[in-house]
Formats: C-alpha cells, structure tokens, sequence
C-alpha cells in the first residue's frame, strides 16, 4: 500500500536541500491528493506520536543537518542549540504541538562540533556549491547510515570535512596556492572516516589527483587502500567496466578472495561518470603499492574537452576522471613516485592534487638538527625531503595531516615554505559518541574520596588493573581476563546480541622494543598456556576471578547487554573460548616488524580472516596506525619518554560496543626507571590527558571569530601548547616561534594556576603574601548548596567560610607569588590587573574556602589565623604542576553563581551569597602536598602548619562581563632580537 504522507514528506524535504521554508506551502504544492488532506499538519504530528520510524528517519536526518549546519544565513543562533531548533520550526510554520512531538522523536544534538584554528581565507565551498556535486559524499553518507551511523554522526562527520574542503585551495583558482592543515582526532577514534568524506567531497568539488600517504608499513597501507575502495571508490570504478561475471575479465581485478566482496563495497548503480559525475581511476590497488605509473606517463594524461585551457578550468575539470593512489611512507616508493612525476612536465601545474597524510607525525616531519644545516640550506629526513618534492612538483597541491597526538606538527618551523607546518588551519575534532578514551580509564576530577570507589563509580576500579612488586607480574591473570572475556562474548552471541559485534577478540602484550625480548616473551606466554588452562584446576581460577572482578563490573556496567549470574552459567562458553585462542594450534603472534612478513600473518589480517581470537606480541609497530580489531585486555609495562608515543601506544582506546565493560588495561605502576627511579605508566597517561584535553579545550575556546577576524591562528599556537612537563615531554622537537602570549582572558571561565614552587623557602614567601587575606578563615562556616544540574540529580551541599575582598587587595597578593618553572600565569595576571576599569571594571571578589565533610576534616591555623580546612593535593607524575586545585562541586556551585550574577544582586540557594557583574570568585585551598590522610594529619599534628609545608592554591572566576568590546581573548607580541 502507498504511503502518501511518507512520499509526502520525502518529497517536501527534498525541496528544501539547504535551509528549511514553510512546510505547508511546498507540501500543497506537491501533493498527491486533490484535497492536500496528506499535508495536513495534524497527522503528521499523530503519525510522528504513534511512533513512525519511517517519517522519525527522514526528519531525522534533515533536522539533524540543520542543527548542526554552521556559518548560514538563515538563523543568527549557533549550531547544536534549543535556539537554532527553534529558528527552523519558526521557518517551517510548526505550532507548539508539533515542535513538541518532533523534538520528542528527535532531540537536538548538543554534543560539541569541531574547533578550527584558521588563518585569515577565502571562502569557496558553498552550501550551493556542494549541494551541486556531491555524488561521492552523497553515496558515502547513505554507506555509513547503513552501517549503523546515527543521523548526527553522519551530520558532524558533514560538517567537519566540509570544514577541511573549504579551507582548501578552490579547484578553478587560476593562481596557484597550496593549503597546509592539520587534523586533529584522538587515538583510534576513526580519522580515517573523516579524511575519507574529505576525499569524496574534494573529488566531487574537483580535485583530480588524490594521494593518501598510508602508514609505514605494506598492512597499514593495505587496510587504508582497501576501506577508500570499499566505501568511496566502489564496485564500478574497480572493476572498470569489467562484468564480474566474465571469469576472464576479471583477472587481475583485485578483492575476488575478499569475504565482504562485492556486497560490502559501495555501489554506485553504474559508472559515476553515466551519471555526471566523475570516474575514479585507481593507482594503487590492495596488494600493490605505488611501483611505476603502470601505464607509464599516460596515467595523468588528462582528456580535455577544451584543449586550448587548463585542466583546472571549470569546461575541462568536470569531465577528467580522478586519480587516487595510497602510497606507503617509504623512501623507495615515494622516490619512484616523484621521479616519474618530474618526467610530466606542465601538466602537473594544472592538476588540483589533494594530499592526506595519516599519522602526518611520524615519518612526515623532518627531525634534522637546525644547527646542522649545510651553507645555511636546510637538510631533511628522508620522507620529509621526499613529501616536500612532492608539494613543490605539484604548486595545486593541498595538504592535509592527520593525526592523534599534534604537537610535534606544532612544532615545525613555519619560516620554512616547503615543510608541512599547518599554515592554514588546524581543526580539532570532536570525541565520538561511544569512544572509549583516556577519560574511560582514569578517575579525572572525581569527587569520590578513594577509600569509597567502586566499579560503579570509578573507571580505575572498572577496567585498570595495576602491576606493582607485591602484585608480581599479573600475566597469567591477564591471560585469564582474555578467556573469560571472550567466553562472555560467546554468552552474549547466545543471548541474541548480534555476532558481528565480537568478530574479533584480542589481547594485546606490549612490554618492551626489543625484537628478542618478544620471542622469549612469547614463549613464555605459549608455556603458561600449555600449563596452566589444561586441567580442571584452571576452572577454579578463573571462577575466583569471575566472581572479583567480572561479575561485580558487569552488574555495573554491562549497560543492558546481558552477563551471566554466576560462573557455573557462563562455564560451557569458557572451553569455545580457549578453543578459539588456541586455533592453529599457538594462541601468539608476535608482531614485532622486523620484515613485511611479520604483517602478512594470514591470523593479523582482520579484513580477510573470518575470526582473529589471538594474544599479539610487539613492540613500537603496534603502537602506530595499526588497529587492533577487537582489543579487550591489554598488558602495558612499556617506558618512554615521549608523550605523543605513549599516547599513540593506548591501542586500548577506541569503540567497544557490547562489551566495554569487559575491557581490561594491567599497566606498570613501579616500572624501573633510570638508577634509582620507578614509573608510574598510568599517572604518565593520566598527565598526557591532562595536557591534550587542555590543548584541545583551549582550541575550542579560542576558536571563535571576532569581526570575522581569527583570535588565533596556526603560527601563534605554540605558547598554548603545554610544556610544564620534566618526565613526559610533549614532542622530541621543540622550537619557540616568534610570537609571546602575554595575556589571556577569562570572563566567566575559571583560572586554575598549578605549577606552584617546589622549594619550601618559596612556599614560606608565599604563604606570608596571602596573610592580608587569611582573614576568610576566621568567618563563621555556612552551607552552600548546589542545585540539581546535568552531572547530579540532588543537591549538594558543602561548608565554606567566605569574605568579600577589593580587586586591588586581590591583584596584590596575586602579583607576588612565586612560580615554578616557566611562569605561565603571568598572561592571566596582565588580564587580571586591568580589571581596574583599564580593560573591564571588577569592583571585588567573594573568595570561598571550602571545607572537606566533617569526618575526614583535618584543621590547622595558617601564620596566626583560625583553624582552616586542610585538603591534600598531588603533583602530576613528572610534572611540577598538580593535577587538580578545586573540587568539582565547588567550581560548578562558583560558575553557576557567576553565571547567574544580575545586575542587582540576587540572593543565590547558597546560603544568602549573591553575586553582580562586577564581583568575581576565588576559591582558596591550603593545600598540603600528600598522597594518603596519613601524610595530611601529620603537616597538623599540634593545630598548626608549617608557612613552608601549606600551599595556599586558588582558582580565579572573573565575572562574565570582564571584557572590553572587542570580546577578544588573546593578545600576544612579537619577539624581537634578542628577546
């Protein structure tokens, strides 16, 4: 039976491929029926509350596109907000009860889009523009929605590329100009989704020759060359007109051993070009990497319609076919590349090239020593030299760097045109719904007191599991979490829950660089196995480890996925599991890569072979592009020195649906280190956190134009960039550019200075600069409480003593304090200062001293004042900063109080404090360096602290308003000689 309202709606919302009208204007115009009875707003609205799914799918996408469209003219209220919602149902002509209906079945999606660090450019890639070609992005879009891809991921994976393109040199540009940009995700987070829709849209757009730059190694360059074909080159651009069923056509045609071939890989219903849009010609394919241009010179001899213009005009671009190839990092490919490429000629000069570069930080950047540089010539690594060959033999060339860990991009030297310094833009993606990352591993800000976590509540309790010299090594428990996980995969596949989901199971074994060491430790791991799960002795142990850990984590946290109640009902899946492993008769590979043939290991190839249930040993080759499908326990003791590889070690990051809950990580928290020293890898990956999440949120922050003019640009990110580091550096290189940030301001954002001295003269001085204000703790303690909000459904309460202090007094006492190290709050005092009326107008601040709950409260006077709440703080490992200076609770009762400041104070649920435009807040700690209750009772044990041993630590909140009107947030200067 026809559906006329569906056809209906289709047919409306195909009308409206930009900017939502008025629905019923187009729907009577379009009807089926004579009455125009379909358009009828009210059925609409009872289909939709009646549970449509069909007419809920095609609003979705639609309204999920407009919420999250940025930079249009057809709504003043930012992206992924109540108000842009409500400026489209104003468009469309929806009354209060259908809006409500419809935000019902499809809520605004307020998650938050890409930050772009951009220079100054011209805009081409119009909404219009892109709507006319997009029959790349158009077929990738619908591919990903098939693959379960919600409406707003598709959405933001939209808009995000379409941020990349735009930033791009246009393809019809008569100059010739060559963008350099940097894409920043997060480990194992799906870079290679997004670099993908910016191929399909650049190849829509007209780009005709697209390079992928795909890993070091022939496995990862294969993997990449074989998800472009598979989900943007499709069927008919590989098989070229070839009919699949010609047994003698198809030889040579790769992917006929290929399980997911042909009915995985996109299909475009027929040659591209029958339908206007371009062919796709590949170079590459998945066995062979670039060897030669196979039919020599003529590979990039494009036809032109117009033979008398360039290819890049308009008349001939549009009828080339585009030409991809994905090309390993390797010095021997890339130099058959750039020699054939030299024997072209000037038709290079008219080819719009894009260049993407996965993993862009390594291999890509060019290491060499600037002071070793021959007749002031600079010298270059090998891949470096090669990709800036590349770049100069073709001046169309867009380049595009993809990568997790950004700094050592950051740091190139921008003075040099050919490198690969991110001129143009750099855009920081946001984190994907359903990734697993840092943050699901570390207890970040928490407020649970530790003596208190639980699985429940605690991420450390849930999934880490910490090596120390009493636990002993913890390999064989390790062993056994990786066969109870997988038997509670199997219990699942039981239950009904897809089987696709755990296709792959593996656990990861990462203890050390060297090739020799992986086989002695294999070894190992192959005699524990022999040993220790062929008795029925073993089932004892792993039903004690069942019952510890599994069971009391799946209650938890199995997140309606079911789990078995005891280990009795989960023990027939414990020998399939084992049995999996075990196939082929060795449950290791070691993956060390020391030859290619390490990686054709027909168990590693997670595209071709059905099931890999395996333990993988290696060493720095696992730790780089490679994705380790179906990762669930990993056993890290690693040690660097980098940040950017420890980072790009967490191979246990990434997307674990049906059986996060079963990830476990056993890292080295007393690794020796150095002579005397020990490591702590998971406070190392707990500050690296700390550092990019602070990278990333600064970007967002600073990432919105004022005037129309960029606060913050590519050549001026390298002071935001964390260095207060000693342990764990950010990137092997480091070069200062010659732009100083000298002040950052904060209206309504909390300042949060950590790196306070290590020495304890420092200290005293310290302390004896705050006495002019130790009178906060000599008031009378009051309860303010924290409303309801979106981290808690209860209000919360806390003591506090409180006093209302002159900006000056403040700006004075501020103004002294010692720093450790490089004094990075001196940008945030030069904004403070000038809240005199210089810059904005602050008349005080209401400074807070919160006290920790009355039975773990540990009292002491400061230089004479009364007895004031001790809390006890920690470094970050290797860092002279500490991790955290205020409570969660008591920064989100502060924001929310400047916040709602008026004009004319209001008296706030906090216990009568109130707040007005011109009063900011301090929350003020004595702080007493110390990891356990223990240590913090002893800085008090006769009721007072030693002025060396406390650290008076604070974090500022200026009002919202302490701004001028320019609304700026940065000022920098230049260095001059001799700075």
């Amino acid at each position: 039976m026809t559906d006329h309202l569906l056809n209906l709606h289709n047919a409306v919302l195909g009308a409206m491929p930009l900017a939502p009208k008025n629905f019923t204007r187009i729907a009577l115009a379009v009807s089926e029926t004579t009455d125009g009875a379909d358009a009828d707003l009210g059925i609409f609205r009872d289909r939709l509350v009646s549970g449509d799914s069909d007419l809920k799918a095609a609003w979705s996408t639609k309204l999920t596109a407009w919420d999250l469209a940025e930079h249009i003219d057809w709504s003043a209220a930012p992206p992924r907000t109540d108000e842009r919602r409500t400026d489209t149902y104003l468009r469309l002509g929806f009354d209060t009860d259908l809006r409500k209906a419809l935000t019902i079945s499809v809520p605004v999606f307020k998650e938050p889009g890409a930050a772009v660090i951009s220079d100054t450019f011209q805009p081409w890639y119009s909404r219009e523009r892109a709507a006319a070609r997009s029959f790349y992005w158009d077929a990738y879009a619908e591919l990903l929605r098939r693959k379960g891809w919600s409406d707003a991921a598709v959405s933001s994976l939209d808009e995000a590329s379409r941020s990349v393109v735009d930033r791009l040199s246009d393809p019809i540009r008569r100059d010739a100009y060559g963008a350099r940009g940097l894409v920043v995700g997060y480990v194992q987070s799906g870079k290679t989704a997004n670099f993908t829709g910016v191929t399909a849209k650049a190849i829509d757009a007209g780009y005709r020759l697209v390079i992928v730059l795909g890993g070091t190694l022939n496995l990862l360059r294969s993997q990449t060359q074989r998800r472009l074909d598979m989900e943007l080159i499709g069927r008919e651009n590989i098989l070229r007109g070839a009919d699949p069923d010609d047994v003698d056509a198809m030889i040579g045609v790769d992917y006929q051993d290929d399980e997911d071939w042909p009915h995985k890989f996109v299909s475009h219903g027929g040659r591209p070009s029958t339908f206007g849009a371009c062919d796709i010609e590949r170079l590459t394919t998945r066995d062979d990497d670039y060897k030669s241009l196979l039919t020599g010179i003529r590979a990039l001899d494009y036809d032109k319609v117009e033979r008398t213009q360039p290819l890049h005009d308009p008349a001939n671009l549009y009828h080339a076919a585009a030409r991809v190839m994905v090309v390993k990092k390797n010095q021997s490919v890339l130099t058959k590349l750039v020699n054939d490429l030299r024997k072209i000629g000037r038709i290079l000069g008219e080819i719009p090239a894009l260049i993407i570069d996965d993993e862009s930080d390594q291999a890509s950047i060019n290491t060499t020593d600037p002071r070793k540089r021959k007749d002031g010539k600079e010298t270059r690594t090998a891949i470096n030299g090669l990709i800036s060959e590349l770049l100069g033999l073709l001046p169309r060339a867009q380049y595009v760097g993809y990568t997790a860990t950004p700094f050592a991009n950051v740091f190139v030297d921008p003075d040099d045109e050919k490198d690969i310094f991110p001129r143009d833009f750099l855009i920081s993606l946001p984190r994907p719904v359903g990734y697993m990352g840092v943050q699901d591993f570390h207890d970040l800000h928490s407020e649970v007191p530790d003596d208190e976590r639980t699985p429940a509540n605690s991420q450390e309790k849930a999934h880490v599991r910490g090596i120390y010299d009493s636990t002993g090594d913890r390999l064989l428990e390790a062993m056994d979490a990786f066969v109870i996980s997988g038997a509670m995969k199997l219990y699942r596949i039981a239950q009904g829950v897809p089987e696709n989901k755990f296709r792959h199971h593996t656990m990861l074994v990462h203890e050390s660089v060297r090739v020799a060491e992986h086989s002695d430790l294999a070894q190992r791991l192959n005699s524990l196995w022999n040993s220790c799960y062929m008795s029925a002795e073993s089932h004892t142990r792993l039903a004690d480890l069942f019952a510890s850990d599994f069971q009391q984590v799946c209650a938890a946290r199995a997140d309606g996925f079911p789990s078995p109640s005891s280990y009795e009902d989960l023990r027939p899946y414990i020998s399939r599991s084992r049995q999996l492993i075990a196939s082929g008769g060795n449950p290791v590979i070691i993956v060390n890569g020391d030859a290619e043939r390490d990686y054709e290991q027909a168990n590693l190839d997670f595209d071709r072979t059905p099931n890999v249930w395996k333990i993988l040993v290696g060493g720095t080759k696992l730790s780089r592009g490679f994705t380790v499908e179906g990762l669930t326990v990993t056993y890290y003791r690693r040690k660097t020195q980098q940040s950017d590889t420890l980072m790009q070690m967490g191979r246990w990051f990434g997307f674990r649906d049906g059986y996060r809950d079963l990830v476990r990580l056993y890292i080295g928290r007393e690794e020796p280190y150095g002579k005397d020293k020990t490591l702590d890898l998971y406070g190392a990956f707990e500050a690296i956190c700390q550092d990019e999440e602070a990278f990333r949120s600064q970007l967002a922050q600073y990432a919105a134009m004022i005037d129309g003019e960029p606060q913050l640009t590519p050549l001026k990110l390298l002071p935001l960039v964390s260095q207060h580091l000693a342990l764990i550096k950010p990137t092997a290189r480091n070069k200062m550019l010659n732009a100083e940030l000298v002040e950052i301001r904060s209206p309504g954002t909390p300042i949060e200075p950590a790196a306070y001295p290590l020495s304890s003269a420092a200290n005293r001085r310290n302390t004896e600069r705050w006495r002019p204000l130790l009178h906060v703790f000599d008031a009378q303690p009051r309860t303010l409480a924290l409303p309801p909000d979106d981290s808690s459904p209860l209000t919360r309460t806390f003591q506090a003593t409180t006093a209302v202090v002159p900006h000056s007094s403040l700006v004075s006492v501020l103004s002294q304090l010692e720093w450790e190290g490089d004094n990075h709050f001196t940008p945030h005092l030069n904004y403070l200062s000038q809240l005199d009326g210089t810059l904005a107008k602050v008349d005080n601040w209401l400074v807070v001293a919160p006290q920790t709950t009355a039975s773990r409260r540990v009292e002491a006077s400061v230089l004479g004042s009364a007895p004031c709440s001790l809390v006890r703080r920690t470094r970050q490992m290797g860092k002279v900063s500490f991790g955290r200076i205020s409570g969660l609770e008591h920064r989100r009762w502060a924001q929310r109080l400047i916040s709602n400041a008026r004009e004319e104070a209001v008296s706030a649920t906090s216990g009568g404090l109130a707040a007005d435009p011109r009063t900011g807040i301090v929350l003020l700690y004595p702080v007493i360096e110390a990891r356990t209750d223990a240590e913090l009772k002893s800085a008090a044990l006769s009721g007072v602290v030693d002025p060396s041993r406390v650290i008076l630590a604070f974090t500022v909140i200026p009002p919202a308003a302490a701004n001028d009107s320019s609304q700026r947030l940065l000022r920098y200067r230049a260095k001059r000689s001799g700075d």
